[in-house]
């Protein structure tokens, strides 16, 4: 089958990244009044290219070189101001370092930002005490990304994260033909359950991808990193990702998450309706967003399969999956 999507042939822009040596990056360091020794590690992450680097005087910062002709330099400040309100709220986040009241640099055509090194681990959700600990922090980030509005980062929406998603892959060519009947169905029957469920809700500035790789748990205190995908979106969407195990277990959990939340934030009863529909939205989003970068070189080893019908028939699977547990009532709030 073809892998050049249709509506985006290869180009200069699928490899964004080849110009990005290590001379480039340690000479854009030094370019802000940094001094590195060379000592670089480049850290996991696939949208933007993130290291970690050795100081002079034996500490570390990371630096973080985001994607050419993804974001605009004003949405990528108004990620940058989020976090510093966020940190001025005393809301542990790791913001952008701010060298002569700037946050976002430019060298060679790259735009880049730099971090102190924020160590921890995933936290643990099984431990309640921790989770409820999670579920303030993150009532707290709502209402301080409820007090203002965001102007030009994007929002999270069924057309943008379903209809978009559907529309790529469908003329990718990365769905086997054999599929793409299915596939083309099976969606737009999902799409036409969401969209109605995801209109009128509550929109806030939230973090929007608030999985628990984001989140690093130390000294009993979660600290927020990579707020990338920052978007005006419901608030439910940062902390679904928290449940899991099955129903009874997730309703148990939602309980103790929200007992906590709603003693710093107002949540709204109605949006648990959204936890299967975003979650479905994330299914469709994750595909096109590999399919989109899989002339990225840094895709087809990170998600190897990504191009074989075995994948498509296990996304085919989880979809249906979805279909059904649309079916179901959704989770309430004892």
């Amino acid at each position: 089958m073809s892998h050049e999507p249709a509506d985006s042939p290869p180009s200069t822009l699928d490899t964004p990244y080849a110009g990005l040596h290590p001379d480039l990056i340690l000479n854009a360091v030094e370019s802000i009044g940094m001094h590195p020794t060379g000592g670089v590690l480049a850290l996991n992450s696939y949208e933007n290219r993130v290291y970690q680097f050795e100081m002079e005087d034996g500490s570390f910062i990371v630096g973080k070189f985001y994607r050419p002709n993804r974001w605009s330099q004003e949405a990528i400040r108004e990620e940058h101001h989020f976090t510093q309100e966020l940190e001025e709220a005393e809301i542990s986040v790791v913001a952008p370092i701010s060298i002569s009241g700037e946050t976002l640099f430019e060298y060679d055509d790259f735009l880049f930002s730099v971090f102190k090194r924020q160590g921890g681990h995933p936290p643990n959700l099984e431990n309640q005490q921790d989770l409820e600990v999670l579920s303030r922090t993150l009532a707290r980030m709502h209402a301080v990304g409820a007090v203002q509005k965001f102007v030009h980062r994007e929002a999270l929406t069924v057309q943008r994260l379903g209809n978009q998603s559907r529309t790529f892959l469908l003329a990718s060519g990365f769905v086997p033909a054999e599929m793409e009947e299915a596939y083309a169905t099976l969606t737009q029957h999902l799409l036409d359950r969401i969209t109605p469920l995801m209109q009128n809700t509550p929109q806030i500035r939230i973090h929007g991808d608030c999985h628990m790789g984001n989140v690093l748990w130390r000294d009993d205190t979660p600290h927020f990193v990579d707020f990338d995908d920052c978007v005006t979106g419901p608030p439910i969407q940062d902390f679904w990702m928290l449940l899991s195990g099955e129903r009874v277990d997730q309703t148990i959990q939602i309980s103790t998450i929200l007992d906590a939340y709603s003693s710093f934030y107002d949540f709204s009863g109605a949006t648990l309706a959204l936890i299967e529909p975003l979650r479905t939205l994330r299914i469709m989003h994750h595909a096109a967003w590999i399919g989109r970068r899989w002339h990225d070189p840094a895709f087809p080893p990170a998600f190897p399969g990504f191009d074989s019908s075995r994948f498509w028939g296990e996304h085919l699977l989880s979809l249906r999956e979805q279909m059904a547990i649309l079916d179901e009532p959704p989770l309430t709030y004892l």
